[in-house]
């Protein structure tokens, strides 16, 4: 069995009896400074063990979305009409996608951004919208022609009037020209403005009455409305409630929808001879006319990650439009790419991180109004150059992504063209995409810091005061020599 004795010679911490010491001011004053430095050094080790601590690093993009990339966007078009705008995407690859609308909404706004009514919906897409082989001849002209003057007068004399308006120098008003005066000719003789008074067909020039197309909305050539007698008042900041017409164009079809929409107000000696016609045989081809001169586009695309564009401009193939009167100004509410990251997660993130998510929405907010005549044929470009940033945490035995996000530049510019003004956001990504990943530091590393702040600043104290003490023993020792 091992004496006592034995394990006391392996005892490295030797006492000194008491009597045997000797206490200093000097020790006294370093025992105090090096106890405050312990404490300051560990408050300091203790706040770089609880940072978190993150290395970056740029590798090639191994994203785990697929080849697809999502843009969400909220966009207000103070002078576009959700009759017209349409969202197209293309890119480096051949992809054209035009007027998609599975994932897109549409909101009429006026030019304050407010909105008008409910969401507009541009209905079903149909064939190619037919034309009539009728030639512009002696058939006389069955229609009225209206002025800013009189429109309101005729709008509320007739339970029924049918607008064409149109522009002289458009090829589909041209084309719609002989169809529609011969159609006005047939429902003229049908029913008489004096003696039936239920329906009649006008037109308007717009390059002529610039203030009236505009007081209704007309941004396309040619434009047919329905206006039906008192439901087409000026309440509510102007709205104007009535329908539009996109059927087709010649004058079978013309006629036919006419006499539909008389059937519901016929008069009760023709009811007997209507009532086998279909309440909805004209819902197909008309709808509600766009309430407001504004359209808010919201929605989102899926697009290939490769260099494209999104554009947004009025389009229609069986419209003309002038592009001198044409203005795309918008403000961007919201424009990101990649799936939404969630508010509470975002937070999460910038404790961790506080400078991320600075650039995933870089164009929030920002409008891009054009202020040059309206005549400029301005189109508004974004150039974005897309990079990812992921964000992986280590704090677990096993890593965990804690956000995917795409972050961007945006550059922007205003640009005359000689084509239809355009609203263009050209996206490219980056092949690379950048890590970010928090590095843990472990217990046992804090630990040993710990006491090698406490022991080095006990030691090194110890050496001082020895030194000091030494040194003023010396001192005392040459001071007794002189005096003897």
């Amino acid at each position: 069995m091992v004496s006592t004795n034995k394990l006391k010679s392996v005892d490295f911490y030797r006492k000194i009896p008491r009597d045997l010491t000797e206490a200093s001011l000097s020790g006294a004053g370093l025992s105090i400074v090096a106890a405050l430095a312990m404490m300051f050094l560990f408050g300091m080790e203790l706040n770089n063990y609880l940072t978190v601590n993150t290395s970056t690093t740029v590798i090639v993009d191994n994203s785990s979305d697929g080849e697809f990339l999502r843009i969400d966007f909220n966009i207000s078009f103070p002078s576009l009409s959700c009759e017209f705008a349409s969202v197209d995407v293309s890119d480096v690859l051949g992809t054209n996608r035009l007027n998609i609308t599975k994932t897109i909404h549409k909101f009429s706004i006026d030019h304050d951004l407010k909105p008008t009514g409910s969401e507009f919906h541009s209905g079903p897409v149909l064939h190619q919208i037919k034309h009539g082989d009728e030639v512009d001849e002696e058939s006389g002209e069955g229609s009225v022609s209206l002025k800013a003057h009189n429109f309101d007068q005729y709008s509320h004399q007739y339970p029924i009037l049918v607008v064409n308006f149109f522009a002289p120098w458009c090829y589909w008003s041209n084309r719609l020209k002989p169809s529609w005066e011969k159609a006005a000719n047939i429902i003229r003789e049908r029913y008489d403005p004096e003696m039936d008074g239920r329906i009649l067909l006008a037109k308007v020039d717009c390059t002529e009455e610039g203030d009236l197309c505009r007081r209704n909305h007309i941004q396309g050539y040619p434009s047919i409305r329905i206006f039906r007698k008192g439901s087409n008042l000026r309440e509510d900041h102007g709205r104007h409630d009535h329908e539009s017409y996109y059927g087709d164009r010649d004058t079978e079809s013309l006629v036919k929808t006419m006499e539909a929409l008389v059937a519901p107000i016929a008069m009760e000696s023709q009811r007997q001879a209507l009532e086998n016609k279909p309440e909805n045989a004209t819902q197909h081809v008309k709808r509600p006319a766009p309430s407001a001169g504004g359209c808010r586009i919201e929605g989102y695309v899926r697009v290939k990650k490769v260099p494209g564009n999104l554009m947004i401009s009025a389009l229609s193939g069986a419209h003309s439009f002038d592009s001198k009167q044409m203005n795309l100004s918008h403000v961007i509410s919201h424009f990101s790419f990649g799936m939404k990251v969630l508010p509470r997660v975002m937070s999460d993130v910038k404790r961790l991180l506080p400078y991320i998510g600075r650039s995933h929405d870089k164009l929030n907010g920002r409008s891009f109004i054009n202020h040059r005549d309206v005549g400029a044929n301005v189109t508004i470009e974004h150039y974005l150059q897309v990079v990812k940033t992921e964000v992986v945490t280590r704090r677990s035995s096993s890593e965990r992504k804690l956000i995917e996000e795409y972050e961007y530049t945006a550059h922007s510019s205003l640009s005359q063209t000689v084509y239809m003004p355009t609203a263009k956001f050209h996206f490219e990504l980056s092949p690379m995409q950048v890590l970010i990943t928090e590095n843990p530091k472990s217990f046992s590393h804090f630990i040993t810091n710990v006491c090698a702040i406490i022991g080095g600043v006990f030691t090194v104290a110890g050496i001082l005061d020895s030194i000091l003490h030494n040194t003023v023993r010396m001192m005392k020792k040459v001071e007794l020599g002189k005096n003897f």
